[in-house]
């Protein structure tokens, strides 16, 4: 019998690319050029905000729970939709779905840099969040047509890398803009971006032509996002506008655990579910889930109350803030690009993976202890650190993700990572803002009593403009700021380390070296010559004719392959 190939063991002979090869990895960038464009916008949408929040908020006249929502609203929408996006990405055409995606999130971006109240801003979040959903799922579907696992990990790293620029660069992005020409150029800024990515990737972007029978459960997504959002609202809005323990927050959970439930039911029983069920009986793909649901608390809560520290706790401008994250994006970006050429040059991964969840867990703890006064050096070394940990995780759980599914299970297998990776970004800034917003309360309570001045001082519950507060008044609300977004860093610790054990129990699974065009191919090969060789039997025992021999079966096959492909 031969022996698997051995995952823990290294290419060791190098050789230099070949013509052909050259030219593929050319024509592979062309391809991702307008892909790359457009992930990179829909992560810009998401964080571009995050540093002109508190100027937005006040702006508008909104409170806590308003700028958690702004952010959460967008996560929400993305994370709802996403399943939904990928499943019709396993029956019509990818390319037509990716510049759908891109047309809803160029509206919703437009719309919402002319919201007057915080209300309305929400609303054109969530439309935003959609067509960042379809970009989110269908983007790394994608890339899994034109590129084989083994080649993936290099271009992975690529994404990576841009997620990562427009996950910690957006904070950046949107300090400048917001310095410079006002904070509603936050959501202009990305619309000529989308525009030059929808015409790259009607230019570049080549993929066959699929014919499936769209069949949309309607009924399993009203369900989903019902419970979805219900749960998010409650985790909002507790402690805030009523108590954990009363009436309408047991009503909440229990409308989000039997919508929840029900969506279970519905998705055992339909045709073509939006997360086929099946897929939890892949060993790669749960562990997969439950580190990703950490993973998005990590990425997005920690870069969304990370501005906030900057500019609430330490009095950073905008602008400045999002200079102040650069040391993590270097460390997310770095470890995304190396790491990522890094698993395609020898196809080895898990170790990395390892490595990754462990410096996120130690970045995690080192941001814990974080107070208004922390030496910014220390600072730059713990975001490091922790960026590190995200690039070498996140889009390697989709790699291996895919590596483990048939090829007409990607859309709906990598979309089901996205969505909940989506989901533990979005409870997790929903519950860490809701806990933020109590904890900072009680903080500057307690402070301003000490000092003999009402708590009504620091602006009452709403986010306050720091530097048109009295010196002592600023120093208690910068300190319980400081104190506060510290404590949102130890909350997430605990997912982090459920993080490593869950890396730790994938199955190290060789890269396979087939693009997913190439792997339906073979499923569909394989079906028909199932299908001849049972019609043979059946032929054989009824009439006694002669069968047809293989090499013939496996030549009809092919032609209806091809036909099929075509």
């Amino acid at each position: 019998m031969a022996r698997a190939p051995k995952s823990s063991t290294p290419d060791k002979t190098k050789t230099p690319a070949t013509p052909e090869q050259q030219k593929r990895h050319r024509e592979v960038l062309s391809a991702l050029s307008g892909l790359i464009m457009g992930m990179f916008v829909a992560i810009l949408a998401g964080t571009v905000v995050s540093t002109s929040l508190p100027v937005i908020v006040s702006d508008l006249g909104g409170n806590q729970t308003a700028y958690t929502w702004i952010v959460t609203a967008s996560l929400l929408a993305t994370t709802v939709s996403t399943p939904i996006w990928g499943k019709l990405a396993d029956l019509i055409s990818r390319k037509l779905l990716i510049q759908l995606a891109l047309v809803i999130f160029v509206i919703g971006s437009a719309l919402a840099g002319f919201s007057q109240d915080t209300n309305t801003l929400i609303i054109f979040r969530i439309l935003q969040g959609l067509g960042g959903g379809g970009l989110t799922a269908l983007v790394q579907v994608t890339i899994a047509d034109i590129i084989s696992p083994r080649e993936r990990g290099r271009y992975m790293g690529l994404i990576g890398g841009v997620m990562a620029l427009g996950t910690v660069g957006g904070p950046l992005i949107g300090g400048v803009i917001t310095d410079s020409l006002g904070w509603r150029w936050n959501f202009f800024v990305a619309l000529p971006v989308a525009i030059v990515a929808l015409v790259l990737i009607q230019r570049t972007l080549h993929l066959p032509k699929r014919s499936g029978k769209v069949i949309v459960d309607y009924f399993g997504a009203i369900l989903l996002t019902g419970g979805v959002s219900l749960l998010l609202i409650w985790v909002s809005l507790g402690g805030n506008e009523f108590e954990w323990n009363s009436a309408p927050s047991y009503l909440m959970v229990g409308g989000a655990v039997a919508l929840l439930a029900l969506t279970v039911l519905v998705e055992l029983k339909v045709k073509e579910p939006i997360i086929p069920l099946t897929l939890f009986r892949n060993r790669t793909f749960v562990l997969a889930v439950i580190a990703s649901l950490s993973v998005g608390v990590a990425m997005f809560g920690t870069s969304i109350f990370l501005s906030q520290y900057l500019q609430l706790a330490r009095g950073n401008t905008p602008t400045e803030s999002g200079l102040l994250t650069l040391p993590m994006i270097l460390g997310l970006f770095g470890a995304s690009t190396v790491i990522g050429g890094i698993i395609s040059r020898t196809g080895i991964w898990k170790r990395y993976m390892i490595v990754g969840s462990v410096l996120l867990t130690i970045g995690l703890g080192l941001m814990g202890t974080l107070r208004y006064d922390t030496p910014y050096p220390l600072m730059a070394l713990y975001m490091v650190v922790m960026g590190a940990g995200i690039g070498m995780v996140m889009q390697n759980l989709v790699l291996v993700t895919q590596n483990s599914l048939k090829a007409s299970q990607l859309g709906a297998g990598s979309s089901s990572i996205a969505f909940f990776r989506s989901l533990g970004g979005t409870i997790g800034v929903a519950a860490l803002g809701a806990f933020l917003g109590t904890r900072v309360t009680g903080l500057v309570t307690d402070g301003l009593g000490a000092l003999g001045i009402p708590a009504g001082a620091a602006g009452g519950g709403k986010i306050p403009d720091v530097s048109t507060l009295p010196e002592p008044i600023r120093t208690v609300v910068e300190s319980a700021y400081g104190e506060a977004v510290g404590d949102v860093f130890l909350i997430v610790l605990p997912l982090a380390i459920l993080t490593i054990i869950m890396i730790s129990l994938l199955p190290n699974k060789p890269l396979g070296h087939k693009t997913a065009v190439q792997q339906l191919r073979d499923e569909e090969l394989g079906l028909l010559v199932e299908v001849s060789a049972n019609d043979i039997g059946s032929t054989t025992t009824s009439t006694g004719s002669i069968p047809i021999p293989t090499n013939e079966v496996e030549e009809r096959a092919a032609e209806e392959a091809e036909r099929s492909r075509r």
